[in-house]
């Protein structure tokens, strides 16, 4: 799965992990295993409030774009986060806070 970032000043913060193309949100799981090749979900259609793209395959890869929750006193590398490609296990996030 790629995940990609949107930086957002959000109290609390989030806690991500992978396993294929399940994603796991602060507890709640979403299955994307569905998804077929080329297609994509959208948004509009889903009901995570985390969510910040369509939902798509390319390449069998799972992407999206979930936004990062963020303190006050975030450092640079959680204001401008490179994407992220899990496999399975825990997503690495940036710092909450600086």
């Amino acid at each position: 799965m790629k995940i990609s970032f949107t930086p957002m000043r959000r109290d609390p913060g989030m806690v991500l992990s992978c396993d294929g193309d399940r994603l796991t949100v602060n507890g709640e799981t979403f299955d994307f295993s569905s998804l077929a090749e080329g297609a994509t979900l959208s948004r509009d259609t889903l009901e995570p409030d985390w969510l910040a793209s369509d939902v798509r395959r390319r390449d069998g890869v799972v992407e999206l774009t979930v936004i990062l929750p963020h303190g006050p006193t975030a450092p640079e590398e959680t204001l401008f986060p490179a994407p992220v490609v899990v496999e399975t296990g825990p997503v690495p996030l940036p710092p909450y806070s600086g």
